[in-house]
């Protein structure tokens, strides 16, 4: 193995500031110019093992993703899709968190190369278009709630089997074993605030008793005047899903479940 050739494949597939630091018996750190959003490097190392040489991250990538991201929702759904769907269009494999790819003979730049493009597609589900992160929202919105409510007392997509059986009108959520259940709806944007207002109000029109919480995913993007007929007919808001309206609706959760028992 002739390290200067490497580097010079490395520079001639990737970009002239390269440098490998040696780290041991065939083991290499890859210094790059590439970066986190909060400027941190990417980690990559050059090592041997069983099968030949690889890049390896280290298990350095989905850490750092963790910081700004729960683990579980970088594991499932959709941001797990996202991720899955990037290594593999670029032949990287996740090893229980290590990301690595396999040199192909002497193919050292190319492997470089789809290495640093599939950790900067990963990256970036740390800060998805909108459009792409607006998927994730009820995903997380559930994940939460399931994590908070026992599974006897929530019903997913509710809908009143007797007197809507085709579930024109329906709730996201239902907790329920109360006097009054709680019909709970996540709101990312117009569309389903006009659905979610058209359903409460026919609730009304039946005479069915019930509580109502609505978490918008960022309230301040929707449109005043619908925002505010449908803020007539819904008891508790929340503006958003950030940190601390994550622990109000977890605690105006429990306390309406510790009262249902009393």
């Amino acid at each position: 193995m002739n390290i200067a050739s490497i580097k010079a494949d490395f520079r001639d597939r990737v970009c002239e500031q390269i440098e490998l630091q040696p780290q041991g018996q065939e083991r290499f750190l890859v210094k790059t110019p590439f970066r986190f959003e909060d400027g941190d490097h990417f980690i990559i190392t050059l090592k041997r093992d069983a099968d030949g040489w690889i890049l390896s991250d280290e298990a350095n990538t989905i850490m750092h993703l963790s910081y700004w991201l729960d683990t579980d929702a970088i594991a499932s759904g959709n941001r797990k899709q996202i991720v899955d769907s990037s290594l593999s269009a670029f032949s990287v494999e996740n090893r229980e968190g290590e990301l690595v790819i396999p040199v192909v003979g002497d193919g050292f730049g190319d492997a470089l190369f789809n290495f640093v493009q599939a950790l900067t597609k990963v990256t970036d589900i740390s800060f998805l278009s909108r459009e792409i992160v607006r998927s994730t929202f009820m995903e997380d919105l559930t994940a939460f709630l399931k994590s908070k409510v026992p599974p006897n007392r929530i019903e997913f997509d509710w809908r009143d089997n007797q007197k809507d059986p085709t579930g024109k009108y329906t709730a996201d959520f239902r907790i329920n074993h109360m006097k009054r259940p709680i019909f709970l709806y996540g709101v990312p944007g117009e569309d389903k605030m006009r659905d979610a207002q058209i359903s409460l109000l026919t609730f009304e029109k039946w005479g069915l008793k019930f509580q109502s919480i609505v978490v918008f995913e960022d309230l301040l993007s929707l449109n005043r005047k619908p925002l505010a007929r449908f803020t007539d007919v819904v008891g508790k808001t929340f503006s958003d899903f950030e940190q601390d309206n994550r622990e109000r609706l977890g605690n105006l959760l429990d306390e309406a479940l510790q009262e249902a028992q009393l």
